[in-house]
């Protein structure tokens, strides 16, 4: 079965940093594009990055510069470096697989930016 596990959110302050990790498993992570989403209080769901098999990435503007995306293909894990963080970062982040055109998504990770 599909599984998309969400880690390293947590509190953080203005203009620090963090690191989202996205363990998969029950698909071959290889050959999915994966991506990073994320949805705030009274918000809608929003594309943070996206990065695919072979590597290309798209970020959102707002994450450009800020952000980085990646995945190691061996440990079957997605990453997003997230750096200078502003208070409108917070948002529960969320995984995203979509193995064979079918998407699945993680239960999420909660980041908060605040003083």
């Amino acid at each position: 079965q599909v599984q998309l596990v969400e880690s390293g959110g947590g509190l953080v302050q203005p203009g620090g940093s963090l690191r989202l990790s996205c363990a998969a498993s029950g698909f071959t992570f290889s050959s999915s594009p994966m991506g990073w989403y994320r949805q705030g209080p009274g918000n809608e769901r929003e594309l943070v990055a996206r990065i695919t098999s072979g590597g290309s990435t798209i970020y959102a503007a707002s994450v450009k510069g800020r952000f980085t995306i990646s995945r190691d293909n061996a440990k079957n894990t997605m990453y997003l470096q997230m750096n200078s963080l502003k208070p409108e970062d917070t948002a529960v982040y969320l995984c995203r697989a979509t193995p064979g055109g079918i998407l699945y998504w993680g239960k999420g990770t909660l980041v908060t930016v605040s003083s």
